[in-house]
C-alpha cells in the first residue's frame, strides 16, 4: 500500500507543462516590467488582447476566438482597456458593419514595451541554453506555428 506521503513518481513533463510552464513565466515578466515602466493599470487578462499581433483591426469576435474566450468576456475587457486608454473602438468599413479595435498611442507605447521585454526574455534564455540550442528551440517552435496542429 502507498503512504499518502510517498511523492509521485518522477516522470518527465508532457508537452502542455513544457509549453505552459515557460509562457506563465513570460506573462508574469511582462506584467512585471509592463508595471515598471509605468503602464501598471495592466494585469494577465489583458494579455489576451493586447499580445502579439496586437488587436489592430481585428473584430472583438475574433479577439474572443483568438484568446479562447467568450464574446461578453472579451467585450468586457475591451471596455476596460478602452476605459484605460490603450485601445479604442470604431466601426468597422461600412460594407462590412460591426465594430474593430485599434490600440491608441498609449496601446501602442505599451505594446512596443512589450515587445523590447521579449527580446529581453530572448537574450535570457540564449544564455540561460547557450545561443545554439536557444534558436533550435525558436525554429522548431516556429516549425509548428503554421501547422494545423497549432490551430
Amino acid at each position: 500500500m502507498t503512504k499518502l506521503t510517498d511523492d509521485p513518481p518522477k516522470k518527465p513533463p508532457l508537452i502542455g507543462a513544457l509549453l505552459r510552464v515557460p509562457a506563465l513565466a513570460i506573462h508574469r515578466k511582462l506584467i512585471r516590467d509592463l508595471r515598471a515602466a509605468g503602464f501598471d493599470d495592466l494585469s494577465p487578462p489583458h494579455m489576451a488582447v493586447i499580445q502579439y499581433p496586437g488587436p489592430d483591426g481585428m473584430r472583438p469576435s475574433a479577439l474572443a476566438e483568438r484568446a479562447a474566450m467568450s464574446k461578453q468576456a472579451m467585450n468586457q475587457l475591451l471596455k476596460t482597456l478602452e476605459g484605460m486608454g490603450y485601445i479604442a473602438r470604431s466601426a468597422a468599413p461600412e460594407d462590412t458593419g460591426g465594430t474593430v479595435v485599434h490600440f491608441t498611442d498609449r496601446g501602442r507605447a505599451a505594446y512596443q514595451k512589450m515587445a523590447d521585454i521579449l527580446l529581453d526574455i530572448e537574450r535570457e534564455w540564449a544564455e540561460e541554453l547557450g545561443p545554439k540550442r536557444f534558436q533550435e528551440l525558436k525554429t522548431l517552435l516556429g516549425d509548428l506555428w503554421d501547422t494545423p496542429l497549432i490551430r
